[in-house]
């Protein structure tokens, strides 16, 4: 982590607004505290219920510093006067000579008021005159639109795999006694799962997890992993536009898709491992472009799934947001909770929603398609990104021409093969055996039907036979079937004006 050094770098760069962002304020203060020594600074803090307080002397302790300004040594750390509300600090810190840090905490609701606003900007403004760094923290901070060319962001670095495993470590040997440094006890599948998903995770959050899942039995087991899950859903899958979603599969369990499986296969180690030890990048990511209910994202999960890695789905519908400028700010955050994840999959589930050009929303759909281009071009992260898209007619130029994504598969109507094994599957999902059902008979009924019809069909099936209290048998099914118009009847033309634009475009998924 190299949070000291950039911070020191921001500083000396003599922006007049430092703006942090962070829900761990005790470590950014304590990073603050090391830094004013380090640069020999006086540094103050407010708070609403503090007022302005010197949080340190360390021009009197740093070696052959300057004296320090007396005036300001008899006040100590009690309350400056007359600085317990945000108007009086800012009045204080605008009037005074003595340059500094002045970190302000929880500032984001007197932003838009014109007094504190003209205070923050004049005090801003005189850095020339009167080197006095504002530092902003609190968890979510909008500047005005005058204000942001005199400030910089600085964004607390999150704990990589590295860093958590060296932490469970640490806690393992504080809280299990009679531990070897360095040894853990439990399952290395789980201490590597849990690594993975506490990746991204704040590190006052990820040591609590470390040490409420080692405090019960002192070793990691799969149990603890469905406690770290159960975590990362409630914080970032319920308040996020980035769902975590804990139901995977496997390509096994995905019938048909067979250059697909094969395409993937072949990518994992190096997704996985090193791939620049063989001179190439690591595998970017594929759009699956399709029929809906085709198994687009039933193959999302499955690529999760298979290669044992986290999956995030972006959920365009809770992108989109009323204020101008959140909803890009919503997808940075987002592309940015992905590149911390890492390894991991990006599901981007029916992309053409989110970034079709033509909507007339005054721009906003093309910004962030342009945010969603430069991260797909720029990041180095190993995020896998899947998107899926119905209506080829709405995906944008830019985001489908060559290089974008590593490949673009087309995934049609399963064939016969494949509509049996389906029915295969959702069977014995439910605790019935195939063998005892005519596959063949269903799977010529089923000529034109998706994957999700034909499972609707037994579900459908399974209802009426409960509700004629009797098992459930093939005339349940067929009859289901029959009572059904698949998608490809009722939209044919629109199908097949998918599959003749696929033709020579994409590379066939089965």
């Amino acid at each position: 982590m190299n949070d000291v050094k950039d911070l020191t770098l921001i500083l000396r760069s003599r922006f007049p607004i430092v703006v942090v962002e962070t829900h761990e304020e005790p470590r950014a203060l304590a990073l603050l505290d090391k830094l004013a020594r380090l640069e020999n600074q006086a540094l103050f803090v407010w708070s609403a219920v503090e007022g302005l307080r010197r949080r340190d002397n360390p021009l009197a302790a740093a070696p052959g510093a300057r004296k320090p300004n007396p005036m300001l040594d008899t006040v100590g750390r009690g309350m400056m006067p007359d600085t317990r509300e945000i108007a009086g600090a800012l009045k204080h810190i605008h009037a005074t000579s003595y340059k500094g840090i002045y970190v302000l905490l929880d500032v984001h609701p007197y932003l838009r008021e014109p007094v504190i606003l003209r205070l923050i900007k004049s005090t801003a403004q005189e850095y020339d005159k009167t080197p006095r760094t504002l530092v902003l923290v609190g968890h979510k901070i909008e500047l005005p639109e005058d204000l942001r060319r005199l400030c910089a962001r600085f964004d607390l670095v999150l704990p990589d795999a590295q860093a958590i495993r060296t932490m469970i470590r640490d806690e393992a040997h504080r809280l299990v006694p009679g531990s070897v440094p360095g040894k853990l006890k439990g399952q290395q599948e789980a201490l590597d799962l849990i690594t993975q998903y506490l990746v991204g995770t704040c590190e006052d959050d990820a040591r609590r997890l470390v040490s409420q899942c080692l405090s019960d039995d002192g070793a990691l087991t799969m149990d603890d992993v469905s406690r770290v899950l159960k975590f990362k859903k409630q914080k970032f899958g319920d308040n996020s536009v980035v769902d975590l979603e804990l139901e995977t599969t496997r390509l096994a369990d995905v019938a048909g898709l067979e250059n697909l499986k094969r395409w993937l296969t072949r990518r994992r180690p190096a997704f996985l491992g090193d791939a620049a030890t063989l001179g190439l990048d690591s595998p970017k990511g594929v759009l699956l472009l399709g029929v809906q209910g085709a198994g687009k994202s039933l193959a999302a999960k499955a690529v999760a799934g298979t290669w044992g890695v986290p999956l995030l789905r972006l959920d365009f519908a809770t992108l989109y947001n009323k204020w101008l400028g959140e909803t890009e700010r919503n997808l940075r955050d987002a592309l940015k909770f992905a590149d911390t994840m890492a390894p991991c999959v990006l599901w981007m589930d029916e992309i053409e929603k989110g970034v079709a050009t033509d909507r007339g929303d005054g721009g906003e759909s093309r910004r962030l398609l342009g945010t969603i281009l430069t991260w797909m071009s720029e990041r180095r992260s190993k995020v896998f990104l899947v998107a899926t898209a119905n209506d080829v007619d709405a995906l944008p130029p830019e985001l489908i021409r060559k290089g974008r994504f590593d490949e673009i598969f087309f995934v049609d109507l399963p064939g016969a093969g494949n509509r049996a094994r389906i029915f295969e599957i959702h069977l014995a999902r439910r605790k019935h055996d195939p063998k005892r059902f005519d596959l063949g008979q269903f799977s010529a009924a089923t000529e034109g039907f998706s994957g999700a019809e034909i499972e609707q069909a037994i579900v459908s099936a399974l209802y009426e036979a409960h509700a004629q209290n009797k098992p459930l048998d093939s005339s349940h099914v067929l009859a289901e079937i029959s009572s059904t118009r698949p998608l490809s009847i009722v939209m044919a033309e629109r199908i097949e004006a998918l599959r003749a634009w696929a033709q020579g475009r994409t590379v066939p998924a089965d």
